[in-house]
């Protein structure tokens, strides 16, 4: 199975470089599935049922989210609704959505779609270890999914390399988003899964992680700013992850990073 996956999309911008560059690389590619983080599609923060339904008529099979999941609110109503819109799992019992969703392809193998968040540096949510595991105690890989695919919304580093050795053998593949930042760490572990720290942002990188320049660069030298953050608005560039998985056993056999734009080199 090969597993497209695209991280963080930005703003305007983001979703303009989405709509340009990803049927070219469906076409090179191929891919039996494709998942789209779209937390910070609408204006840099969140999203809504209409950005939703622009990203599954280019082709996008499940949308995942992460700290800014109810930044737009008519998202709610929308997220109950749509299954194939998922927020992080370990957010507290009660809250609106599913954290996971079994994707069935063409041909009928099945892929377990799962958004978790981190603890470090982000918002007080359940352990997500603990989640997963309650989880993967009713889909197990290779039984009843083909595969199974973590997309870990979280900001250190050192949380999402533990996450993905502590799977390593249970889950097909685990790709970090948040930082919006693609790494050049894409390896397959010991036991057969395949990890990336950031898949990166879909978005203007021309800008401070897909942000208009002047204000976060006032915080961050003066430590003032009188204006709100507001999205870059420059040219995109599509940054993402292409996994295949082995048929028999559902683990990696191959992952490599996609980057199509005109900022950073392309892959």
């Amino acid at each position: 199975m090969k597993i497209l996956f695209i991280g963080d999309v930005a703003a305007r911008s983001g979703r303009d470089a989405l709509a340009q560059y990803l049927p070219t690389v469906k076409a090179e590619c191929e891919p039996d599935v494709i998942i789209v983080n779209g937390e910070n599609a609408a204006h840099g923060i969140g999203i809504n049922d209409k950005i939703c339904k622009e990203f599954f008529d280019l082709g996008v099979d499940v949308i995942t989210l992460g700290n800014h999941s109810w930044d737009q609110r008519e998202v709610i109503p929308y997220i109950e609704r749509e299954k194939k819109l998922i927020r992080p799992l370990n957010y507290p019992a009660g809250t609106p959505g599913n954290g996971w969703v079994v994707h069935t392809l063409p041909n009928g193998q099945k892929i377990l779609v799962i958004n978790a968040m981190g603890q470090l540096f982000m918002d007080p949510l359940d352990n997500p270890f603990n989640a997963i595991d309650v989880l993967l105690k009713t889909y197990k890989l290779n039984e009843k999914v083909n595969a199974i695919f973590v997309d870990f919304h979280a900001e250190a580093t050192s949380e999402k390399m533990a996450l993905a050795h502590y799977l390593d053998g249970r889950v097909s593949a685990v790709v970090g988003t948040h930082t919006h930042i693609p790494t050049a760490d894409a390896q397959i572990f010991p036991q057969g899964t395949a990890f990336q720290s950031d898949a990166g942002m879909t978005g203007d990188y021309n800008s401070v992680i897909g942000m208009k320049k002047d204000t976060p660069i006032m915080r961050f030298s003066r430590k003032i700013s009188f204006e709100r953050l507001s999205p870059a608005e420059g040219d995109g560039t599509m940054c993402g992850t292409l996994i295949e998985t082995d048929n028999n056993t559902g683990l990696a056999k191959s992952i490599r990073p996609i980057r199509r734009g005109p900022r950073l080199q392309n892959a």
